[in-house]
């Protein structure tokens, strides 16, 4: 289905809850300085379990950035989501108040939400004997809950909508947003923050296969090492606002960088003979913005620590910009993989990248020659960047790709 053109998407409110940092310029710091969040799991005793290491949030006090009325209606992942549309409000410097309500939408994604909500109506359920929603009925609607909590609580009547796609959905929420910017609304919050360590979703988890059973946090989750052993789960994500550039300039709102590049594709069925997706996802997010390869400074990758993952996605990144045809980092092996709320947090970092003019580092991770990457290890790298590539994979083969322009 073809988009309208015309309305430039750009992002002026950024808003971040990340374990390596609470606010986006504590995470920035952080994340420059190659400072990790990952550590031992302290949200539940998690002794007796094979993975025992997540990227948690510090410092997060729901009570002093919520009202009272909100907690025992949410859950943590939503207070996270709600703090931070909040901040990325006040960054864009937006009063929700003085704009109209039917122009201001939200577009979320979410993907391992749900797991502590449902956890604890099971818990009701087994202690009271009593009628709640079990905990799968909870799982499927709980998805549409930060988008409705974001809505009802800043008045926002516009276009709503949740994507799922695990991983890939923070960026496929980013994308819907523009959409509906483009179609005329005035503004949209959008991104994901996730979340699921509680004993329910990480039983979860461990059931892909994926996650990391280190217990060192600087060697348990090495993407395009050859000591890769699978990720480090986190919580946490970015909520940002999106507005039509023009209506922006009018307020005088900040620009981080234009949402220029948008694109999406699913993996062949397994053993069908055909490639993987992530390269035409590429492809058709460079033509989307009007760009070559060559345009491209710096690519955030998925980064997802299982060998042959990395192989595919390296494999990807060659075949568009060439054997270490352009520097590729991966801020995440700081935070951990956060699913639909990984994404939006890398957006965030690559639109302060572009304004800064740093890259900002992949950590612990000794690149393996094989994969013909530039990845930046260890330490930023200052770069004259004009666009970034953002790029996610969910399991199951979502692939998404979005382009950003300084």
């Amino acid at each position: 289905m073809s988009e309208p053109k015309g309305r430039c998407a750009v992002v002026t409110g950024i808003g971040v809850t990340a374990p390596n940092g609470l606010g986006t310029a504590a995470f920035w710091t952080s994340t420059r300085a190659g400072t990790s969040g990952i550590a031992p799991v302290n949200r539940f005793d998690a002794a007796g379990y094979p993975a025992r290491l997540a990227g948690e949030v510090p410092g997060f006090v729901a009570e002093d950035h919520l009202p009272s009325r909100l907690l025992p209606q949410t859950d943590h992942m939503t207070r996270l989501a709600l703090v931070a549309a909040d901040w990325a409000l006040q960054d864009a410097g937006a009063v929700p108040a003085d704009l109209p309500e039917y122009g201001m939408g939200v577009a979320t994604a979410a993907s391992s939400g749900g797991f502590e909500f449902g956890q604890r109506e099971l818990q009701n359920l087994w202690s009271k004997g009593s009628r709640h929603v079990s905990g799968y009925q909870s799982f499927a609607w709980f998805y549409a809950v930060n988008t409705g909590q974001i809505s009802i609580r800043n008045g926002m009547r516009g276009p709503s909508s949740v994507v799922v796609s695990d991983q890939a959905g923070g960026l496929d929420a980013v994308a819907q947003a523009r959409r509906q910017i483009r179609k005329g609304t005035g503004l949209m919050l959008t991104g994901g923050v996730d979340g699921s360590v509680c004993p329910w979703g990480w039983v979860a988890q461990l059931a892909s296969g994926r996650l990391s059973r280190g217990d060192v946090p600087d060697r348990a989750y090495q993407p395009f090492d050859r000591a890769a052993r699978g990720h480090v789960a986190g919580e946490g994500g970015a909520i940002l606002v999106l507005e039509d550039s023009a209506s922006a300039a009018e307020r005088g709102a900040p620009r981080y960088g234009e949402i220029a590049g948008c694109a999406a594709t699913f993996d062949p069925k397994p053993g069908s003979g055909r490639s993987p997706g992530l390269r035409r996802a590429i492809e058709l997010a460079l033509a989307d913005a009007g760009l070559a390869p060559t345009d491209i400074d710096v690519v955030f990758a998925d980064a997802a620590a299982v060998p042959e993952l990395d192989r595919i996605e390296a494999a990807a990144i060659g075949a568009v910009f060439g054997p270490g045809g352009v520097p590729v980092t991966a801020p995440k092996t700081m935070t951990g993989r956060l699913y639909s709320g990984a994404g939006p947090l890398d957006l965030a970092a690559a639109l302060l990248a572009l304004r800064d003019q740093v890259i900002p580092p992949t950590v612990n991770v000794t690149p393996a020659a094989e994969y013909e990457l530039d990845l930046v290890a260890g330490a930023a790298r200052p770069a004259h960047l004009r666009a970034a590539l953002v790029l996610a994979r969910g399991h199951g083969g979502f692939n998404s790709a979005i382009v950003l322009r300084a």
